[in-house]
Order: structure tokens, then C-alpha cells, then sequence
């Protein structure tokens, strides 16, 4: 039986290979990197093929038909109900099929593929003024095919409609290889056009047997995304196959290209921000606003949103966007709603006029599918029941109702949503790891149905049945509907080939769960994961696959990070959603059956940067960097290391040991002997060796101290930490640094070089640096490297100097981002067990946030410049660059910097085989950026990778903001 699976296996490869000039794959890999989407289900395919086109998506439909394979068509894999995921061949339409193939201002229209990207669409259709209407939260990566499979609504649906509203013509192939074209409209016999003879003239005799079934069988309400939306297929309702045929979620056909229809956008656009006592006052009065037009009614609650800015006070908000012909109208229209909601139970209000405050909300609302997934004690909540819709006037006893059901059966969730139309979103805290909790998972999930039913409301409201809702549609049509359902489906997949088990004849909602093939215990790890118990299973989990690491376009003033090696490749496994399914995968051994051993996570992780921009810009909080060193750690442990492991992952072992050979190494590196250098290092060999300092920043502090201690400087100690990079590769920067910390009024002091013994409570300081002994360091380059015994090592050593002076509540002041960041987080994660490493991760500062917070009345020099550069990534994915802007702005540097990652990323860049996605990295944000500035801009990049990177493919070089502050005071005593 063996024998005979393979030989079907080889010969479907075969001739899959043969039929199709896009790509196929059986690799282990891509089959992982599909086996789940935004749900709670996983299936494993067989294959997955990106085709080129229609004619490669009917060849391996016909390779598959032969074969008796099912074809599951997915696009970015958002879908929160199971139905992009599948056990025959996934046709992934996100690599090819991606073209708006035409767009016609004047018919307000566009001809579009599948893969297609919403974003784009808008994009194109704005520069016409006009858009796309529906607009899901993941607009910024889900796909028209996805949309119009799932029926895809979004916060303007209140103004604009669902998918279906927008859809004007359809191009399908079925299982079975005819072509259909769906369209609005009848032939002369009545039946629906576009579609061949058999088809034709089965579907009119379906329908016209079922009349009165159709007519009284749907409820009424602007959600109901729920079944097949065969009324449409009505005489009185213009017999719109495509309309019937969105939302089919893939069921009856694949889509090869789609004709949609386009809005005007209105010129203006203001967010009016309801308040309201608590979350059933603002649901109760949703419905009220619809009179006044407005694009959105978006409604959340305090348990969601926390302490984020620019709410007025409430325990519940509504966020109305009303639009006009001129800002001033659009104002006018925001304060006359603002009017009516107080004179109906708002308690408070406030209207934003400013895009960058309306996106800055927005972003609160956009980012909940991940945000929920954690409740607020730290504990998983999980879709399943993210997006049922009542009628918009019974959202207020519905969402009562539900409460009282989610008290009843012991669940927590936090609801938000459209308000507007009755849709609401939310993860529940259900346990999926066990029998007991699936029970539970189970009843309430029925108890549910039935109470959604009650209030005239639709089981989805937005994401499509798929496997989580489909077993639960007898309940809302009715056993006799959905057999109408059933027959239709047979008219048109006689074979049961196209996504079998969703929507009709369902697996059941407890099936296929995610979580099944996890390992019922943690595994040993090394790093903590204090936000997942220790559990390496948990912190994977943390994935839901919303896919904002997928995001190809940076919003207007957005410093985002994530996922700088997505967006130089495109490629989903270089995302941190891939690498998370991977090692998810990892973990199941299913698919990926190596474990720690595996090539597959290996590779996938080698492009990570582990710029950690995922810890801050996953909704979820993924943490890849982590992820990253922890597979290396385990990759490598007893075996042989690539070279750049030894010769970067160890650089502040390397540097000590050649400060004193300086000079001729910056010789040598000049010379034919760099290049062999390069090679037995694993360095990239495009990339010049930095020069190394000939003098220290550590040499330059105690000899200065010595020639300079009898002036007695005075003032808050602070701890100033020589990191690798500054110490050895930019000692101007700690130079620059002492300068102005001490016109700020502060004393910075070195560390010792070696653990204090001494008692008593002097601040004690050697008169010469012990040079002979290990440096102290953050650790960073054996973390990144996964070198993590020798980084533990390495800090302990650490910790145990500088404990004895953070006791007095010194400050320890980190010059470089990227070792600020590791002292911060990786350091007390890998030291979980020692208390101190806890208070040593509390006591870092950025220099920004040392002169703010020990010289607030310090008045730093006015620069008055214009300034370009980039936010370090680790900088804004764990310390926050709220200080360095404030500071900014006081010394008149005006201007953002970009987000995004420089590319070079420490070791990354260096190595071998990473030059060109290190190169297309600066090229998306940071070099674009320095380009178009102005002659008089200050360039600024605090991290030494980004200045490495200005200065190795830009035109201009970067500073530290300590350089350019230490300029303008003036020059310095040495």
C-alpha cells in the first residue's frame, strides 16, 4: 500500500511538472508554510502550484481531476474559518496571478486576477479618485480572490456594501474544466448567462423548483454572508450569477479573473470618536447613526483599546467616519452626528481632522484580530466565533445575550466590530489542547448558534463558514435550505474536488484543529518566554496568521518594521508567519520531521534579520529574533557551525583581542589578504572590513580621566556602557556621548572590566583598565548567532559587574540600540533564574532617555535642521523612540525618520549569501530616504549597522544623535 501511494505521489509530481509552467512543489517546506491559515484548522496538501495564469490554473485542474486529487484555490490565507487550507493541491495565486489587468475611470470599474492585492487596487483606483469599497482590516495583503471567495465586507460597509455588492462579472474554470463567466442577467429561456449548456439549464430547474424556499428562507439583514447566496438567482433580484457565486469560498470554482466595480472617495474625510458608558450603550445606539450617512460605525470597548491615546473618556467607543466635498464639510457633518449621538447616550466625543490621528486609531481597530488573541491576564483566545451578525437593531440584547452565554460556559472574549451592521468580532479564551475544553468549544459553539439564530442574525457576518460555522447551517436555513445548498454544489463539483469538507457536507467544527499534532508538553528550551510560561509551544502559538508580516506598502508616516526580508523577497517563508508555520510544523513533525535538526526552519530562518520588528508590529507579538536563536542553539549544539558563527557571532572576543593590532589590521584589510579573510570568516565578499579604532573608547575614557580628574566633575552618576561597536568600530560616538551627558549636568562613568569585590558604598573606579581580562558585553552577537551557552556566560559575567552599581539606582546608559535591546529583553530571558538580570534589563536607557529623564531642565543647542534616516529597528521594537523625537524637536532637527530595517542588521548583512537582501532592505526605506533629502539635512542613524550601511552603499554618511548635539556645543577639551 506504501508502494503504491508513492508511485501516485511520483507520478502526480510528474505530471503536474509536465502540464503547468508555473511552479510545483512537494517540497516539505511549502507544503508546511499552507497547512493553516488565520483559523483554529490545519490540513496537510499534497502540493502546492503557483500558476502562471488560467491556462496553467485548467492544466492542473485537469492533472488533478485525472488523479482524483481535491484543488483548494487560496490567496493571502487570512481566512478565519478553515477554508484556505486543504488536503489535494493549494493553488497559491499570490506569486503570479497578481495583475490588475485593466481599470476604466469613466465605467468605474477594473478587470483584476485573484492574487491581486486590495491595497494595490486602491492604489491604482486612487489616483482616478475612487476606490474599492469593502475593505477587511488585512487590506494591506489580502487578495480580490480571497475577498470575493469569503464575500469580504470591512468598516465601510455601512457606506459601500460586501464584496458581492462590488462584483460585476466573474471568470471561473470548475472541477470538471469548463470555463464560466458569470455575470447579472438571463439568456432568453430565463436561465443564468455565462454558463455552458448542462450547467445552464440545471441550475434554472434547481431554482425554479425551489421558489418559495428561496423567497422566505434568508433572513434579512446587510451580514448575511452565511450558505450560498442562491437568492440572487431570483428573477427579482436580476438573476445575478455572480453575486450567487460570491462567497461560494472556493466550493464550486476556481477564479482566474474577476470584474469589479469601483466608488468615488470622498475628498475629505473626519473620525468622529463616540464615548459611551460601556459597551451594550454603544451597541444600543449604533443603528441610531445610520440616518446621517456615515462611512463607518466601528464600535470597542476599554477591554480591548487599554490606555491608548486620543479616546475621550468611556468605557466603550464608536468610531464614525463621515466624508465631504472639503475638510470643512466633512467637519460640519462629524459635529452635526456628534450633536445627535449626545442628545442619544454619547457621554462624550471628540472629532479627529488630522490623517496621521485618524491612522493612528484606525490602526488600534485594524490591529484587533491579533490584539484579542491574548486576554488581559496573558491567557489565548481563539476565533471560531469571530464574526456573527444580528440585524443592527438587535445588536444590543444580542451582545447581552452573548455575555450571559459566555458566563454561562465559563469563556472570556472581547467583543468589537462593525456596529453599524451588526457584525460583531471576537476571540474567546477556549481551551484547544484539550478533550474537556474541545467538549466545551463544541457545546458553546451550538448554544451560540442558536442564540445568533433567535436574534434573526447570520452564524457569519463576514469570513465565510469554512469548517468552523458550516456543520451549524441546518440551524439558520433549516435541514431542507441547505440540501438546496448540497444539489447545487453536485450541479456544479459532480466529483467533490474543489475544497470537499467546507461549506457543505462539513467536516465537524472540532476536526482538523491546530493544536492536535503540538506537543502535549513544553519542551526544554533555553530562553524564558516569560509572556508564554516558558512554553516554546505557547510562543509559536502566538501566530494566528493575520498575515501584517505580508504588508508590501508602508503606510504614510508608519515607522514600521515588519518583516524587512518579506518585502525584499516576497517569499511567505521569509515572513514571520512562514517561519512561525514552520516551526510550528517543526514542533508537530508531520511535515517537517527533523525537529531541531531540520533544514527546512533552518533555511527559512536564515533571512531572517532578527531585527526583532515582529515583537513590536505582530498584533500577536511574535518574537522571531528569539524564535531565531533558540532553533540555531539547538541546530548547532555537538555539530560544526558556519563560519560566520565563529568569526561575527564571537566579534567582541575577536576585537579585544586586535585593538592592540590596529593599525596593521586596517592595513591588511587594504590589501589581496581581506579577500581570504573574507572567506574563511563566511563574509560576504562585496562587503569592505570596517576599520578597526586605534584608539579605543575605552583607552580615550581613562586616559582623559587621568589627564582630567582634578576638575572634580560633578552630578547624577550615570553608567555608561561601552558596547563592542562603540568601543572598538566607533569610539567617536561614546566621545561625543561624554561630552554632552556632562553638559547636561551628569557624571558618566565606565564600568569596571571586571566584578567589584569591594564593599562599602563608594562608586569604585581602577585608575587604569585591566586589558587582560574578557571585556564585559550585552551579548548580542552569541544571541544572534544562537551561540546561547557562551552568551549566557558572557552575561553572567556581566550582570555580576555591574550589579554591585545598579544597587544605588544608577542608570546604565546603552549608546547602541541594538545592545540596549539585548540587555533589555535577552538578558533577563536567558537569565530567568538570577533576580538581578531583571534589574539590570529595568536600569537601560537610550541617551535620549537619559538626558530627559536625569536633565529635564538641561537646554540642549539649537541645530535647526532638517533630518532623514531610520528609527534602529530594535530600538523601536523594544525601547521606544518617544524620547529621541521629543528630543528632536527641542534642539529643532524637524522631520521623521523612515521605519524599516537598514538591511545590514549586525552579523546579517556580513554574511555570505545575504548581500542582495541586505542591499534590497536599505532600498526600501532608509537609502530612498537619505537620497531625497536636502544638502543640509542631518542624517541620522544611532545604530552602527545603519551607519555601516550609509557609508558602504549611500552617498551620506549617518551620525549619532551624540555626534551632532556634541558638534553644536562646541569643540571639546581631549
Amino acid at each position: 500500500m506504501a508502494d503504491r501511494t508513492e508511485t501516485e505521489k511520483r507520478n502526480l509530481a510528474k505530471e503536474l511538472a509536465a502540464a503547468v509552467r508555473g511552479e510545483v512543489s512537494f517540497a516539505a517546506a511549502d507544503r508546511a508554510l499552507v497547512t493553516m491559515d488565520a483559523s483554529n484548522y490545519r490540513r496537510v496538501p499534497r502540493a502546492v502550484v503557483a500558476p502562471l495564469d488560467a491556462e496553467d490554473v485548467a492544466a492542473a485542474l485537469r492533472v488533478c481531476r485525472e488523479h482524483g486529487v481535491p484543488v483548494v484555490p487560496r490567496g493571502a490565507g487570512t481566512s478565519i474559518a478553515g477554508q484556505a487550507t486543504g488536503v489535494g493541491v493549494v493553488l497559491d495565486f499570490t506569486r503570479h496571478m497578481r495583475r490588475i489587468v485593466s481599470l476604466d475611470p469613466a465605467a468605474r470599474t477594473a478587470v483584476v486576477q485573484p492574487g491581486v492585492i486590495l491595497d494595490d487596487l486602491r492604489a491604482a483606483a486612487g489616483k482616478h479618485g475612487l476606490t474599492f469599497g469593502p475593505d477587511p482590516s488585512t487590506h494591506s495583503r489580502c487578495t480580490l480572490g480571497g475577498m470575493i471567495g469569503n464575500n469580504s465586507c470591512g468598516s465601510h460597509s455601512v457606506a459601500w456594501g460586501t464584496t458581492a455588492d462590488s462584483v460585476r462579472e466573474l471568470e471561473l474554470l470548475t472541477y470538471g474544466g469548463e470555463r464560466v463567466r458569470a455575470g447579472r442577467g438571463t439568456s432568453p429561456t430565463g436561465a443564468p448567462t455565462g454558463l455552458p449548456p448542462h450547467l445552464r439549464d440545471d441550475v434554472k430547474a434547481l431554482v425554479d423548483a425551489e421558489l418559495a424556499l428561496l423567497r422566505t428562507g434568508y433572513p434579512d439583514l446587510p451580514r448575511r454572508i452565511s450558505g450560498y447566496a442562491l437568492d440572487a438567482l431570483l428573477p427579482e433580484n436580476g438573476t445575478d450569477l455572480a453575486r450567487a457565486l460570491t462567497g461560494s469560498e472556493g466550493t464550486l470554482g476556481v477564479l482566474t479573473e474577476a470584474t469589479v466595480r469601483l466608488v468615488e472617495t470622498p475628498a475629505a474625510r473626519v473620525l468622529a470618536v463616540l464615548a459611551y458608558p460601556d459597551e451594550s450603550a454603544a451597541a444600543e445606539a449604533a443603528h441610531t447613526l445610520l440616518p446621517h450617512r456615515p462611512m463607518t460605525v466601528e464600535g470597542m470597548a476599554a477591554d480591548l483599546v487599554g490606555d491608548a491615546a486620543g479616546l475621550p473618556k468611556g468605557g466603550a467607543w464608536l468610531f464614525v467616519e463621515m466624508g465631504g466635498a472639503s475638510p470643512g464639510e466633512a467637519a460640519a457633518r462629524a459635529e452635526a452626528l456628534c450633536r445627535a449621538a449626545a442628545a442619544d447616550g454619547s457621554t462624550d466625543h471628540t472629532v479627529v481632522t488630522d490623517p496621521a490621528g485618524q491612522r493612528a486609531l484606525w490602526r488600534i481597530r485594524e490591529d484587533a484580530s491579533g490584539t484579542a488573541t491574548r486576554m488581559p491576564d496573558g491567557s489565548e483566545a481563539w476565533p471560531g466565533w469571530e464574526d456573527c451578525a444580528v440585524p443592527p437593531a438587535r445588536l444590543g440584547p444580542y451582545l447581552r445575550d452573548f455575555r450571559a452565554l459566555l458566563a454561562q460556559h465559563g469563556l472570556r472574549g472581547t467583543p468589537y466590530g462593525h456596529f453599524g451592521d451588526g457584525c460583531i468580532h471576537i476571540r474567546i479564551d477556549f481551551d484547544l489542547l484539550t478533550p474537556p475544553g474541545i467538549r466545551r468549544f463544541r457545546d458553546f459553539s451550538h448554544d451560540l448558534g442558536d442564540l445568533v439564530v433567535a436574534h434573526g442574525g447570520s452564524l457569519s457576518g463576514e469570513h465565510g463558514d469554512g469548517q468552523a460555522r458550516a456543520e451549524l447551517l441546518p440551524k439558520m436555513y433549516g435541514p431542507e435550505l441547505v440540501g438546496v445548498f448540497e444539489r447545487f454544489k453536485a450541479l456544479w463539483d459532480p466529483a467533490g474536488g474543489l475544497n470537499p469538507g467546507m461549506l457543505v457536507r462539513p467536516a465537524r467544527l472540532d476536526e482538523n484543529l491546530r493544536f492536535d499534532v503540538l506537543p502535549k508538553h513544553p519542551v526544554p528550551v533555553e530562553f524564558g518566554y516569560p509572556h508564554d510560561h516558558g512554553d516554546f509551544s505557547a510562543a509559536v502559538r502566538r501566530c494566528v496568521g493575520v498575515a501584517k508580516c505580508r504588508n508590501t506598502t508602508t503606510a504614510p508616516g508608519s515607522a514600521d518594521v515588519m518583516c524587512p526580508s518579506f518585502r525584499a523577497t516576497g517569499e511567505e517563508q521569509h515572513s514571520t508567519r512562514g517561519r512561525a508555520r514552520l516551526l510550528h510544523e517543526m514542533l508537530a513533525g508531520e511535515v517537517i520531521t527533523d525537529g531541531w535538526q531540520s533544514p527546512e526552519v533552518r533555511d527559512a530562518l536564515d533571512l531572517c534579520l532578527s531585527c526583532k520588528g515582529c515583537r513590536s508590529d505582530c498584533p500577536v507579538g511574535v518574537d522571531m529574533a528569539t524564535y531565531k536563536a533558540e532553533f540555531l542553539h539547538h541546530h548547532y549544539e555537538g555539530r560544526v557551525r558556519p563560519a560566520a558563527h565563529y568569526s561575527m557571532g564571537r566579534l567582541p572576543q575577536w576585537l579585544h583581542t586586535a585593538a592592540p593590532l590596529a593599525p596593521a589590521l586596517n592595513a591588511l584589510a587594504r590589501t589581496p589578504l581581506a579577500a581570504v579573510a573574507k572567506r574563511l570568516g563566511g563574509i560576504a565578499p562585496e562587503r569592505p572590513i570596517p576599520p578597526l579604532a586605534t584608539e579605543t573608547f575605552t583607552r580615550w575614557w581613562w586616559r582623559r580621566r587621568k589627564t582630567t580628574a582634578a576638575r572634580g566633575i560633578s552630578g547624577r552618576t550615570v553608567i555608561l556602557w561601552p558596547d563592542t561597536f562603540t568601543n572598538h568600530l566607533s569610539p567617536e560616538v561614546g566621545r561625543a556621548a561624554v561630552r554632552v551627558l556632562e553638559a547636561a549636568g551628569l557624571r558618566p562613568l565606565l564600568p569596571p572590566t571586571a566584578p567589584l569585590r569591594q564593599p562599602g558604598g563608594a562608586f569604585p573606579q581602577p585608575a587604569l583598565p585591566r586589558l587582560h581580562r574578557p571585556p564585559l558585553c550585552c551579548g548580542l552577537t552569541y544571541v544572534s548567532t544562537g551561540q546561547l551557552d557562551q552568551a549566557r556566560r558572557v552575561m553572567r559575567r556581566t550582570v555580576e559587574a555591574l550589579s554591585p552599581l545598579l544597587q544605588d539606582g544608577h542608570p546604565l546608559v546603552v549608546l547602541e540600540p541594538s545592545c540596549a535591546a539585548a540587555l533589555r529583553t535577552d538578558l533577563p530571558e536567558l537569565l530567568a533564574d538570577d533576580p538581578r538580570a531583571a534589574r539590570l534589563a529595568q536600569s537601560v536607557r537610550t541617551f535620549a532617555q537619559a538626558l530627559e529623564e536625569l536633565a529635564p531642565d538641561w537646554q540642549p543647542p539649537r541645530i535647526n535642521r532638517p533630518v532623514a534616516g531610520q528609527t534602529h529597528c530594535h530600538q523601536h521594537a523594544v525601547l521606544g523612540d518617544a524620547a529621541d523625537r521629543r528630543l528632536r524637536a527641542r534642539v529643532g532637527l524637524t522631520g521623521q525618520l523612515t521605519g524599516g530595517c537598514c538591511g545590514l542588521a549586525g552579523n546579517f548583512g556580513f554574511e555570505r549569501g545575504h548581500y542582495d537582501v541586505s542591499v534590497a532592505c536599505a532600498e526600501d526605506q532608509l537609502l530612498p530616504a537619505v537620497r531625497e533629502s536636502t544638502d543640509d539635512t542631518e542624517v541620522l542613524a544611532d545604530g552602527f549597522s545603519c551607519r555601516t550601511q550609509l557609508d558602504q552603499l549611500g552617498d551620506r554618511p549617518g551620525r549619532h544623535l551624540a555626534e551632532v548635539l556634541a558638534e553644536a556645543l562646541g569643540e571639546a577639551e581631549e
